[in-house]
Formats: C-alpha cells, structure tokens, sequence
C-alpha cells in the first residue's frame, strides 16, 4: 500500500480541521450568538438612549387606536421585546428594525385581540434588550427595571387622558413583567382605579402568586378586577418547561427581579378564563390566528376547536398545532422572542368581552 504524500496529509489535517470547527459551531451556536448579544459594558456605566415625551405622539406605537364599533374601554398595552440588543441594554425609541417588529408582529397578534374592546394606547419605551431574557446577569436584571420607569410614567400620562371609565392592562412577555409591576405599585392600592379595572392581561409571562393577594386571579370568565396570566409551553416539552421555570425573574416587594425559584406561578388558562387546574377540551378551543402583516383594525382567519389546554405545574400546557401558517421564524434571535402568531387570539378576545360586559352590568343601578 503507497504511502500517503505530504500534500494528501495536509489535505487530510485541513478536512479534519473544517469538520471540527463547523461541529463546534452546531454544538455551541447558541452560545456564540447569545454572545455577540451581550453589550460587554457594566449597567452602572452604561449611557442608556435619551427618553421619551409621552406628550408626543411619535413616543406611542398606538394611541387610542379604536377598531369600527368597538366598544368604551380604555386599553394600555404594552409590548414585548423587539430590540435584540449587543449595542446596549436597552433599546432606543424609534430603532427601525425593533419599530418593524413591534408593527408587523406584535401589534396585530398580540394588542389585536383588544381591538373590539376599546381605545388601545402602546407606549414605546426603552425596553430591555432580548440578551436580558437570556441571561440571570445582576445587569440584565437592571436593565429591565430600567425599562420600567419609561412604562411607569407612559401609564401615568395615559391616566391623565383617560381619568375615567373602564380600563384594561395588557402585556406580553417583557410588557407582562412590566404591566405586573404596575398592578403592584399602581392599581392595587389605588381603590379609585380598582374599581375601573376590567382586568388584567399578563401574557406569556411568568409572575409569582404570593403578589397576587391584593388583586387575585381570575377564577370565572365573569370575574373582573382580577389577573388573567399564564406561561405557555408545549404539551410533553419538559426541557423549554424546566427553562421557563429556571429562568423565570419575578418582582420582589423592593422592586428587584428575583428568581422564582420553587414558588407557584399564576396560570389562567386563557380558553376557560379560570385558575383551576381542569383540563380543557380542544372543542374549547376558540381560535389561533396568525395576524403577522395584518394592518390595525383587520381581524385575522381563525383555526379554532384545534388546541387542548391545561395549568399544570405553574405553566400551561398545550397541545401543539401543526399548521404551516403557524411555524417559528427562522432567525436565532426571533425564535426567542413573543411567537409570530397567537394560539389564543379569539379566546383572549372573548375573555375581554366577556369580562368588560360584566363590569359594565356592575355599573348598572342594582348591579
């Protein structure tokens, strides 16, 4: 058998080398990308973007947007992450592709479902980057309270228009985190806006029962001035449910994100608007909708009676839906962030509704 040559050798040497380094990048992508997320620049020294003028129209995504025939609700939402960071923690207002995101995702999936309810208002704020999501950083966990002093004083400008009637909260994800740190600090000792609060939208987020004593869960679809939340995650999907919960920050009675740890969350199933656990049947189920594109005020095509759901164990668990109008985003950073449709749009909007019909009957002489 010849022996090989020296440039056969080198050859080899060189595949060996490509193949090592491209196995190294599947192994280790995620980190790598996660990497060239991260600012490499301390919090404390950290410039963050210029703020806000809630006064101005140019600092709101939405303001009192009202769809045709909707009813008298006033709806602050607030939205999830849209910025992915590696320049700073936190977002500027006005970043193009944030802006796109935030306008061609998360608008029409996730504040849509509030369109019939009333007048909705987004406020743009200086969120926390999507490395902040990623990682249990002291940073990061300061860059996302940052963000809350933006939301904090959108809310107080939005009272100021709105100081009366009926209002709704809503959030996504980091907009959840974020609407539940208002209800702490806000709504829940304020009796005056207790009493006009339909309710509570805290989606896709993770939030401690111990801080909802004052202002409860939902247990009826009837029920309002309570909390509607939950933390969803695919049935039979144990590894993304022991992340969820690994990774899970919550509000502490300082204003500090702490680890949840092994304390119950809040989960209302969004199908049957109640916290009790059941098992709730596909033919339940009210619709999923993909509205990625949509302009504001378009209703999107439902695929309903399709997912089974269920609390279980602080998260809800459900059924996954194979439909090609309803598959992840290819990129990295988008595959991690709010998902680009919405499984329970119909159902989050007739929970609205339903609980807006029902404050407006307490109003009522004799209600």
């Amino acid at each position: 058998m010849p022996s090989l040559t020296l440039r056969q050798w080198v050859g080899y040497a060189g595949f060996a080398i490509v193949f090592i380094l491209v196995a190294a990048v599947a192994v280790w992508r995620g980190d790598i990308l996660k990497a060239g997320l991260d600012p490499q620049v301390p919090f404390q020294t950290y410039e963050p973007p210029p703020a806000p003028d809630y006064a101005r129209s140019d600092a709101w995504a939405l303001q009192d947007a009202r769809a045709p025939g909707a009813d008298k609700a006033a709806i602050f939402f607030v939205h999830s992450t849209t910025y992915d960071g590696g320049k700073g923690w936190n977002g500027s207002i006005g970043d193009r592709k944030a802006d796109a995101y935030l306008t061609r995702v998360v608008i029409p999936n996730y504040a849509g479902p509030f369109a019939r309810s009333g007048a909705i208002s987004a406020p743009r704020y200086r969120q926390a980057s999507l490395y902040t999501r990623l990682t249990l950083r002291e940073d990061a966990r300061e860059a996302r309270a940052f963000a809350y002093g933006d939301v904090d004083q959108a809310f107080g400008q939005w009272l100021s228009v709105h100081p009366d009637g009926p209002i709704i909260l809503a959030g996504v994800e980091q907009g959840a985190d974020l609407v539940a740190r208002l209800v702490y600090e806000r709504v829940a000792n304020d009796a005056a806006l207790r009493r006009r609060l339909v309710a509570v939208y805290l989606i896709d987020a993770t939030v401690s029962l111990d801080r909802t004593t004052t202002l409860p869960a939902c247990h009826t679809r009837t029920q309002t001035g309570c909390l509607v939340g939950w933390s969803q995650v695919g049935e039979g999907d144990e590894g993304a449910a022991r992340r969820r919960l690994r990774r899970a920050l919550v509000w502490n009675d300082r204003g500090q994100l702490v680890e949840l740890a092994d304390r119950p969350a809040l989960c209302v199933n969004p199908v049957s608007g109640s916290d009790d656990g059941v098992l709730v049947p596909a033919r339940r189920h009210l619709g999923a909708a993909n509205a990625t594109g949509l302009e504001w005020g378009v209703r999107p095509a439902f695929i309903d009676r399709q997912i089974a759901t269920q609390c279980r164990d602080s998260l809800l668990r459900h059924t996954v839906l194979k439909s090609e109008s309803f598959r992840e985003f290819r990129g990295w950073a988008d595959r991690r962030k709010a998902r680009p449709y919405n499984l329970f749009y119909a159902d989050t909007e007739a929970d609205a509704h339903a609980r807006l019909t029902a404050w407006e009957a307490q109003q009522a002489p004799g209600g």
